[in-house]
């Protein structure tokens, strides 16, 4: 059986009303903006700083007076680690502060208000 001949089986088509549609739309302007703030760079940089920055600020915390000696003198895995904490912390509270806005609804499309008691 064609595709063609399988879409002409069906004699009615599906009518979806007025509210299904806008139910929809708001359900997945939802989905939209849930999925903005949940891939929001700063929160995918803030963690990995504060990841990165925890586990190099370990390592500088335990190492050796000899790896310390190779950096002049300086414990540089420390200085980096709280440096990428310090970053990682800015970018979380930055995201928390100023979190991403609504996305705004599409320019040219009038809003139509609902009059009440009207059902289509």
């Amino acid at each position: 059986m064609t595709e063609h001949s399988r879409r002409h089986e069906h004699h009615e088509p599906f009518h979806y009303s007025e509210d299904d549609v806008q139910r929809e739309v708001t359900e997945l302007e939802g989905k939209s903006a849930t999925a903005a703030r949940i891939f929001d760079l700063r929160r995918i940089i803030g963690g990995l700083f504060v990841l990165y920055g925890v586990i190099v600020t370990i390592v500088g915390i335990t190492d050796s007076q000899a790896a310390i000696a190779k950096a002049q003198g300086v414990n540089i895995n420390l200085w980096t680690g709280i440096g990428m904490l310090l970053l990682g912390v800015f970018f979380l509270a930055w995201l928390k502060l100023r979190p991403t806005p609504p996305p705004l609804p599409p320019e040219g499309l009038p809003e139509e208000p609902v009059e009440p008691g009207k059902n289509e």
